[in-house]
C-alpha cells in the first residue's frame, strides 16, 4: 500500500503538493508543513505524540511498472485538525522534551 500524501497543512492549510520538499510526516500519516513542525509544534505530532520526518517524494516517472505518481495519485482530501491551537500549545509543550524515539 503507497503512503498517504495528503494535500495539505493540517495546521495552517498551506498546500503541500505531492513533490513538496517541506512536507513532514508522523507514523501516522498526518501531514504538517516544515514550518509548522518547527515554529508551532516543536516535532510533536499534535494527534499522536510522535515525531516527524520528511515525506517522501513520490516519482513523476514510472520506473517500474504500475509505480509513479501517475499510478498511485496523491489523495485530495484535506485534512484539519480537530483540537484548539491551545491544546495543541499544551500537549506539544509536555512532549517536546522528550526525543520522539523515547515517546
Amino acid at each position: 500500500m503507497a503512503l498517504e500524501l495528503r494535500p495539505n497543512c493540517e495546521y495552517c492549510d498551506r498546500d503541500l503538493p505531492p513533490h513538496a520538499e517541506d512536507a513532514r510526516i508522523c507514523t501516522f500519516e498526518c501531514t504538517f508543513c516544515a514550518q509548522c513542525v518547527d515554529r508551532h509544534l516543536k516535532n510533536v505530532c499534535p494527534n499522536c505524540g510522535g515525531g516527524f520526518q520528511a515525506r517522501p517524494i513520490r516519482p513523476r516517472t514510472e520506473w517500474r511498472p504500475g509505480l509513479s505518481l501517475a499510478q498511485c495519485p496523491a489523495s485530495k482530501r484535506r485534512v484539519a485538525l480537530s483540537y484548539a491551537q491551545e491544546d495543541i500549545a499544551a500537549f506539544t509543550e509536555r512532549l517536546a522534551h522528550i526525543p520522539p524515539a523515547s515517546r
